[in-house]
């Protein structure tokens, strides 16, 4: 999606926490096209966990009936989109001349490369009646060697995406290997994001499963090492260290991380990249119209008025 209305997230760095916690992140909320955002990543403290260089809480929003999530084509440049969503639905398309509608349990994976363009919308039926939208949204940096790859997009359906459960708790391993599962989704480094649905009483250990790992707490307050969090915040874990999680009365957690990059990633509007000359060029050649289009969508969203990288 394009963002760049959306102020980064603050560390909230005079609250207490366990020695498992490195950092706690308190995303920063915008109003995007009548629908509330809160930025996880990137904030001034911490730029990136993994590969994750983005990390956006999409809703809960609520539409009246004839309106929608409207997000016009936009380009993007050295990175890989993740779309997991709890409510709702998104019709993607791209310039690759996907058209794939993406529900709950269900991934969207594009990798953008050299270039992509894509548009997001609340899909024609919905807009019938009222409906509503909640997710994430994260953006993965690319290594270096695949920065200008060529683009690719990937759907992954519910039942392709493999679950581990016990003793009140249900966790979807959306990338990478955790709970004794592994997901299908392939990605050029390794890579782990689960969603972990806990139901109230139950616990579970979060093992060191990723050099660097976050747990953003999407809805209900969690003890976090005996101590309760409550939700909305992203905990940056501390390397090695294991973590007991247990939920009072039922909750919701992201755990994301991966190896660390391989260097520095700047970020300008919907461009990552190693290089600021690249990120230069992506944005004259949205300027001056050189991005492929979006069979289907002849909108565009202008290049903004931003600071430099």
């Amino acid at each position: 999606m394009s963002w760049s209305d959306c102020p980064d997230a603050r560390v909230q760095s005079d609250a207490p926490r366990t020695p498992g916690v490195d950092l706690v992140i308190v995303p920063r909320t915008s109003d995007v096209g009548g629908l509330d955002v809160a930025r996880a990543l990137p904030s001034r403290q911490r730029r990136m966990v993994g590969p994750f260089v983005f990390l956006d809480q999409m809703g809960r929003g609520r539409f009246e009936a004839g309106s929608g999530l409207d997000v016009r084509p936009h380009p993007h440049i050295g990175l890989s989109t993740l779309t997991w969503l709890f409510e709702g639905a998104l019709m993607h398309r791209d310039s690759l001349g996907s058209v794939q509608r993406i529900e709950p349990g269900a991934v969207n994976w594009m990798t953008a490369g050299r270039g992509v363009v894509h548009s997001e919308r609340t899909p024609d039926d919905l807009r019938e009646g009222a409906s509503v939208l909640a997710g994430m949204q994260a953006w993965l940096a690319l290594p270096e060697s695949l920065e200008t790859c060529e683009p690719e997009f990937r759907h992954y359906s519910t039942a392709a995406i493999p679950r581990a459960e016990d003793g009140g708790w249900v966790a979807s391993v959306v990338i990478g290997e955790a709970f004794g599962v592994r997901s299908p989704v392939a990605t050029p480094t390794d890579t782990v994001y689960v969603d972990l649905d806990l139901a109230a009483g139950a616990r579970v250990a979060i093992e060191p499963v990723a050099e660097e790992r976050a747990l953003y707490l999407y809805a209900g307050a969690l003890r976090v090492d005996g101590r309760l969090e409550p939700s909305g915040r992203l905990l940056v874990l501390a390397p090695g260290a294991r973590i007991e999680l247990e939920a009072e009365q039922g909750a919701r957690v992201i755990l994301l991380g991966g190896e660390p990059m391989d260097g520095p990633r700047y970020l300008w509007w919907n461009f990552v990249s190693s290089s600021t000359d690249r990120i230069r060029a992506a944005q004259a050649d949205w300027a001056q119209g050189r991005f492929p289009p979006v069979p289907g969508d002849p909108e565009r969203i202008p290049l903004p008025d931003l600071p430099g990288p």
